[in-house]
């Protein structure tokens, strides 16, 4: 059985965490970070789906027990659609 599986906020996948966003409450400074740092942290699918509803549910600051600027959840999208672009065949 592999390690290090995480279960994303939104759809309850469960996968290994490099198949995920990982935002992060920072220790002690709790401010928000993205994929970097020491903390309390959160895993999210890199889908526009999940990304939407952790937003319009307000799950990663339920999580995260921190409020969540909405810069947060633009970076999300941003990354998001980085991800996308590179798993996506080219059409010739």
């Amino acid at each position: 059985m592999p390690s290090n599986l995480r279960r994303c906020l939104s759809c309850r996948k469960v996968a290994p965490k490099e198949e995920f966003l990982r935002v992060v409450r920072l220790f002690p400074s709790h401010e928000i970070s993205i994929d970097q740092g020491m903390g309390r942290s959160a895993y999210l699918c890199p889908t526009p789906n999940c990304i939407q509803t952790a937003q319009k549910k307000d799950r990663l600051s339920r999580a995260l027990k921190a409020t969540v600027p909405l810069s947060i959840y633009q970076i999300l999208k941003q990354k998001q659609a980085e991800i996308s672009s590179l798993t996506q065949p080219e059409l010739y």
